[in-house]
């Protein structure tokens, strides 16, 4: 009886454990929508995670379009790129879809500088160009993964993970991104950093990078 009972309580505990594995898989994705679709209404003073819906009487066509990716996006900056989102900041009815994407333009040999998306996965085609790209697993390993990319080329950067592209050729390179989140954030590594508002302080800065205080003031004065 002592062994069965034990038995039950073993099968039990791992029905639990499988359950609760589930439910972690659940939360760990944007919440599925439960109706057609919510356009983003971005007068509503609503307190939602994420935008509250628009009254479905009054959607019209003009809420799902976007219009502009084809515009050559001006590279005439200090990183040589310039990023055309298209998340539901720009379309509002990306709104609960959990998807969004983007444009990069680059200069020759801009980048995109290293940056993580807190909410989002992504997925980047190499239109024209070339790009050499790479993202940095967690810790310890911090492992470097990289390759060079030709036009109609493809590559993952899983979420959450700090990644970037620099464009390794004489022309021109453009290349189209399609995310995971319809609002998927971005941290732009420097500039988090060494331009916080406030900012972080030198000293803790000087000890985490192992170098002089003076090179992180003058880092900061650079953001």
């Amino acid at each position: 009886m002592l062994v069965s009972c034990f038995k039950m309580t073993k099968s039990g505990v791992l029905f639990t454990l499988i359950t609760l594995s589930f439910c972690y898989l659940a939360f760990a994705f944007e919440p599925a929508p439960l109706q057609d679709f919510c356009v983003a209404e971005t007068n509503s003073s609503a307190r939602v995670n994420g935008l509250a819906c628009k009254n479905p009487m009054l959607v019209e066509a003009n809420d799902f379009f976007f219009s502009g990716l084809h515009i050559t996006g001006n590279t005439s900056n200090s990183v040589g790129s310039k990023v055309t989102p298209v998340t539901v900041a720009q379309l509002t009815g990306l709104n609960t879809l959990g998807i969004s994407m983007a444009r990069i333009d680059y200069a020759p040999w801009g980048i995109n500088p290293p940056h993580t998306h807190p909410r989002a996965s992504e997925i980047l085609t190499v239109l024209e160009g070339s790009l050499h790209v790479g993202f940095v697993t967690s810790n310890p390993d911090n492992r470097l993964i990289t390759k060079v990319l030709q036009k109609g080329d493809v590559f993952v950067f899983p979420v959450g993970l700090v990644h970037f592209q620099h464009n390794v050729g004489y022309g021109h390179a453009v290349a189209i991104a399609a995310l995971s989140s319809q609002n998927p954030g971005v941290i732009t590594i420097a500039n988090a950093v060494f331009g916080s508002n406030p900012p972080i302080a030198s000293e803790v800065l000087a000890k985490a990078f192992r170098v002089d205080k003076n090179v992180v003031d003058q880092l900061q004065s650079k953001f």
